[in-house]
């Protein structure tokens, strides 16, 4: 096999991968909360981490891609206080708690889907493992690193510093944490402020809760990773990864958690993408440039100039490495449109080319292919991989211009590259060829928009909005203008 080279945030460097089963790949991501539409943010995560599955395959890797859901216990805050979110949107909603965990995962699945972000192997649900949770928090008693508060485990932070290191992933010092962290309210049961919740007796208003050795209540929102990574890919395993707003403290307490209960650490690899800001400006709800893919589908966001199609949001992800911070604007949405059309048509022109009996390029080809590959082995630099496959673009163009001739095997070789890089690697759809016969398609989703638009004449916004978002899930995009409904794939 090829050698892949990874950053292990661990290590704070870059290191040969070297799995723990030759030919196998073990692949831990934290997946989303489930109480609200996916964003921008959650497709930079699934968009990395998809990617990384999909080169590892690539190159012959078995891989098992675990990617878990959160539907309880991930609180307010990360001091363990507040109420869980999901618990909170059913009160609001009026709803039963799995029910919103359900409808937003259910949500996810379909934006994923036309993101064109393949499935996992398994996807466990933190509600569907209380039980291992129960047996990971005994075990870390048992081991002398937890206590017992009034029906609430929490987790001895200071204890287990003494004959581990708390903070190596992140690079904080627990000192330095001592002197910087103040009291919470609701924190009294605990010995120390920076100590962290195992589990959590429930209130009497709390909806979610499960019966235990401690109290009726429910687990800590670090304690589910720890468990269901162990659960299903071992003890030890390969590559653990997640947002860098992950690190500190879920994926530190994570590794306290593993060390505690079985004396090691489990994922050998940290991997984690950076965050996406708006015209150089954090994305947040209360600043008002936070975007859900819903709106970048429909354009329906006041800060879009237009809609964006999945493929363009995907690509336009994949032109900055995975570990530097992605600023969103119109402007560099735009650019990735057009540069991704202009990839695309050349891959069309591969088919429409008469071969020639001698190449004018075939030592360029060969070198542009190890080129693409050299970048996507080196920790995934799909900007750098792009940057290669649009010289071997401005090539096809010059043989389509007769500035150039390539033979059938340049050509054979070019269709291997963008197949192999653009398509199965980066996971780009070709969003033209999706379409098919577009006269045919046209017809058929003009028939459906005029059956909403006849529901929305009614004011029956239930079926109109029903109609929008089945068309959605199918990768077709609505917009609403004055003028009618416009679609795209």
């Amino acid at each position: 096999m090829k050698p892949f080279y990874i950053y292990n945030t661990l290590n704070r460097k870059k290191e040969e991968f070297k799995p723990v089963a030759e030919g196998h790949v073990g692949v831990y991501v934290c997946g989303p909360t489930v109480y609200g539409d996916p964003h921008l943010g959650h497709a930079r995560s699934a968009i990395t981490f998809d990617v990384l599955t999909r080169y590892l395959r690539h190159l012959d890797y078995k891989v098992r891609y675990v990617r878990n859901i959160t539907d309880v216990g991930h609180l307010e805050n990360d001091a363990d206080s507040g109420d869980d979110k999901i618990a909170k949107k059913a009160r609001l909603e009026q709803l039963e708690p799995m029910e919103v965990a359900q409808y937003y995962t259910n949500r996810y699945h379909d934006f994923m889907r036309v993101l064109n972000v393949l499935p996992p192997s398994i996807e466990p649900h933190a509600s569907g493992h209380i039980l291992e949770q129960i047996e990971m928090i005994k075990t870390i008693i048992e081991h002398g690193f937890a206590y017992v508060e009034n029906g609430s485990v929490y987790f001895d932070v200071e204890k287990y510093n003494q004959s581990h290191v708390y903070g190596k992933l992140s690079g904080r010092v627990l000192d330095e944490m001592q002197n910087n962290t103040r009291a919470l309210d609701g924190q009294g049961d605990k010995h120390n402020p920076y100590d962290f919740a195992l589990w959590k007796k429930a209130s009497p208003e709390h909806i979610m809760r499960w019966p235990s050795p401690w109290s009726d209540g429910f687990p800590g929102w670090h304690l589910e990773c720890s468990a269901m990574s162990t659960k299903y890919l071992g003890e030890t395993f390969d590559i653990h990864g997640g947002g860098m707003d992950l690190l500190f403290p879920h994926h530190e307490c994570e590794i306290a958690q593993s060390v505690a209960a079985q004396g090691h650490e489990a994922a050998r690899y940290w991997m984690h993408n950076n965050m996406i800001t708006n015209n150089g400006q954090k994305m947040g709800k209360s600043l008002g440039n936070f975007i859900t893919l819903e709106e970048m589908f429909t354009g329906s966001h006041k800060l879009l100039a237009q809609a964006y199609t999945p493929m363009t949001v995907r690509f336009f992800m994949l032109q900055a490495h995975y570990r530097s911070t992605l600023d969103f604007s119109n402007e560099a949405m735009q650019a990735a449109e057009k540069v991704l059309k202009r990839i695309l048509d050349a891959v069309h022109l591969l088919d429409k080319l008469t071969p020639s009996p001698v190449s004018s390029r075939e030592a360029e080809i060969n070198e542009i292919v190890a080129k693409c590959y050299e970048a996507m082995s080196d920790d995934l630099n799909t900007a750098l991989a792009i940057a290669h496959l649009q010289e071997a673009v401005r090539m096809i163009n010059s043989a389509n211009d007769k500035k150039d001739t390539l033979t059938a095997t340049d050509i054979d070789t070019l269709k291997k590259l963008f197949s192999g890089i653009l398509f199965d690697a980066m996971g780009i759809a070709d969003e033209q060829q999706q379409g098919g016969n577009t006269e045919l398609l046209d017809g058929v989703i003009r028939m459906v928009l005029d059956v909403r638009n006849e529901a929305k004449t009614k004011k029956d916004f239930a079926t109109s909005d029903k109609i929008r978002d089945e068309l959605v899930k199918l990768g077709i995009v609505v917009k609403d203008t004055k003028e009618g409904s416009t679609w795209s794939l």
